[in-house]
């Protein structure tokens, strides 16, 4: 009856693991029953997620006394006597420990039940994975903004180039470069390009690398993200809509928000270690909201205005995006005319829907033909500047926020914009 019992609560254990209630009962019967190896691990399991069990502890005790003692059909046999007689000697009692030996119990249990919680490292894995590229793409790769070259190469280039001439003239390295301007006008682009021309790596870091949910995380993914740069240098870690991830801390209430700007300034000033090779361009459409602690000098203190692209340079983005098409007859000049205020995104879009129209007509007609000025016609009729409500925003900035002058160059270009 106990055998069939014992097997009964066996299967039903093994059903329901987590009836540590259950699995007590069944080492109990398993020790009365003279099974205490058995015995052993289902007390050792219950002990695993209750320590302070005297019911378990003493099942435990108990099982480890029936283990050690000798079964009685192992008991030796007194064969002295010449007799043949065959005389059982006395059983041994077990020896029950006054003290339990958790260390002894753990070790004959170590394979039974694996520790409770394990760290799955023996090193320090390092630095999270970010993502670094090896760009191609120079300066002469970007359309137009001649003027925005030549700062870029004076303001922060050519010293980099010319090592021993920026130390014939003290020029320093310290900070870094801030491209603010409307949306879609290739400011990552150009940092891009920047990296390209250094021969540097180039990490684009975003509001999503860097914000989490738990409280000092995204402060320690800024930080993983500048050891990434210091180990990959020289590289150009390019901060893209710094507006959102250097907000203002005046203007919320976001302790987390706050403390993550913080430690973004703690990075760029390099404390505690050593930002040689590592150079910090960010980019905005809004610079009036990123804290004004980050463009202080040392950190992103060059500031840089990159505009929508002028005729020429509208002209050379159309020649870029028809380069690949099967266009006739292209007036690009008069293309170049017709978009005004357009930035490198408007101009994309356009030639992307223009080459649209002649593929769904090639689609129904069944006839592939080559896309026109027709075609570029009925684009520009649909399409308009996607600039406007940043203008607004910029115009109202110039006018009554610019008591300091840092946004003379953006007044100066919105008055020729009239």
């Amino acid at each position: 009856m106990d055998e069939r019992l014992i097997e009964s609560l066996s299967a039903a254990v093994r059903a329901a693991p987590a009836d540590l209630t259950l699995r007590l009962h069944l080492a109990g019967l398993l020790v009365d029953a003279g099974r205490g190896p058995e015995a052993v691990e289902h007390a050792a399991t219950v002990l695993a997620a209750e320590p302070g069990s005297l019911e378990a502890r003493d099942v435990m005790s108990r099982a480890m006394g029936t283990a050690s003692a000798p079964r009685p059909d192992d008991d030796p046999v007194d064969t002295a006597s010449g007799s043949g007689d065959q005389t059982a000697r006395e059983p041994r009692s077990p020896a029950v420990p006054t003290e339990f030996d958790w260390h002894a119990a753990e070790s004959d249990v170590g394979e039974t039940v694996g520790p409770m919680f394990v760290d799955g490292s023996t090193e320090d894995p390092g630095p999270a994975p970010y993502d670094v590229e090896l760009v191609g793409i120079r300066l002469a790769d970007v359309g137009g903004l001649s003027e925005v070259k030549k700062r870029l190469e004076a303001s922060f280039l050519a010293p980099l180039r010319n090592p021993e001439l920026r130390r014939l003239y003290g020029k320093s390295l310290r900070g870094g470069l801030l491209l603010y301007g409307p949306p879609g006008c290739g400011k990552t682009y150009l940092a891009k390009a920047v990296a390209g021309e250094l021969g540097a790596s180039f990490i684009h870091v975003s509001l999503a690398d860097v914000l989490d949910m738990y409280i000092g995380q995204s402060e320690r993914n800024v930080k993983e993200l500048f050891e990434v740069a210091r180990s990959s240098a020289p590289c150009v870690l390019f901060l893209d809509e710094l507006d959102a991830i250097g907000q203002k801390r005046s203007l919320t209430r976001n302790s987390g928000t706050r403390t993550t700007v913080n430690q973004l300034l703690t990075e760029l000033d390099g404390v505690g270690s050593d930002n040689e090779g590592v150079f910090v361009l960010a980019a905005t459409n809004h610079p009036w909201d990123v804290d004004p602690a980050l463009r202080r000098p040392g950190r992103l203190d060059r500031t840089l205005l990159v505009l929508p692209p002028d005729r020429e340079a509208r002209e050379a983005i159309l020649r870029t995006h028809l380069r690949d098409r099967p266009v006739e007859r292209i007036d690009t000049r008069r293309l170049a005319k017709a978009t005004e205020g357009f930035s490198g995104a408007d101009l994309a879009h356009l030639c992307e829907s223009a080459s649209e129209n002649a593929l769904m007509e090639s689609v129904g007609s069944g006839k592939v033909r080559m896309i026109g000025m027709a075609d570029f016609d009925q684009a520009l009729s649909e399409i308009r500047p996607s600039i406007g409500p940043w203008m607004e925003t910029a115009r109202n900035v110039a006018l009554y926020a610019n008591a300091s002058g840092e946004y003379d160059d953006l007044a100066k270009w919105l008055r020729k914009q009239r």
